[in-house]
């Protein structure tokens, strides 16, 4: 089942199709520990360029999973395909719609097995993703547990995924979700560009998505690794 293959995760990196990355920097991320490597970006993704990037992960044995964001990203071989709902937006599309869209066109050859929804809470009103989808931002610490909630517990969703992408989040709010959750697993990403908040980050939730920083102080982002293997769980 999908659920064994990122139980155990606690660190990722996360890489945009639509961003530059060089072989040798592509090398030391896929031998630095983390336990899996994500696809996916909120716009210039294309077939071509997700194609591209899955054969140059594959070579080695890191676990590697797609954000399936845009139809256009619907690229076979990954070992995890991701499908993202944003909880805190009004625009039907991104919650359900783009969705059906999706399995209108692809439904019969949807690997089920390999294939998990991530409920999305996006909390940065500055991110390319919340202008994108329409999120809500502005949500307040009960709000925002009543999204968890619901995509936790009603929707039995797998993955609730705490963004603040560009930004470091608040981490007593990401605490108190990781700590509501039932069933579901808690990710958590944004302005992780450091060791010590990568650490910050692992003691508040289940998994700690590394994105930005890659691209931008790629030595900052390689110790992100140990310092989430370092840092246990903090549940309260």
């Amino acid at each position: 089942m999908y659920r064994e293959r990122y139980e155990d995760w606690r660190h990722v990196f996360k890489l945009d199709p639509d961003r530059e990355i060089d072989d040798e920097l592509l090398d030391r991320l896929c031998l630095s520990g983390t336990d899996a490597i994500m696809v996916g970006g909120s716009s210039g993704v294309t077939f071509e360029k997700v194609v591209d990037l899955l054969a140059r992960i594959r070579r080695y044995e890191v676990p590697c999973a797609l954000e399936v964001s845009d139809l256009e990203a619907a690229v076979p071989g990954y070992d995890l395909y991701l499908i993202p709902m944003v909880l805190n937006t009004s625009r039907t599309e991104w919650l359900t719609g783009k969705q059906v869209e999706g399995l209108q066109a692809y439904g019969s050859y949807i690997p089920w097995e390999n294939t998990a929804a991530e409920g999305y809470l996006i909390l940065n009103p500055d991110a390319e993703a919340a202008r994108l989808t329409g999120a809500d931002c502005g949500l307040d610490a009960a709000a925002a547990m009543a999204h968890v909630r619901l995509a936790d517990r009603l929707m039995r969703l797998p993955i609730v995924y705490v963004e603040y992408s560009g930004r470091f989040g608040d981490m007593k709010l990401v605490a108190q979700a990781a700590e509501l959750v039932t069933q579901a697993r808690l990710f958590y990403g944004g302005g992780i560009d450091s060791a010590s908040k990568a650490a910050e980050a692992a003691a508040a939730a289940h998994t700690v998505i590394v994105g930005n920083v890659v691209y931008e102080d790629p030595e900052a982002a390689l110790a992100t690794v140990a310092a989430v293997r370092d840092t246990a769980f903090a549940r309260n």
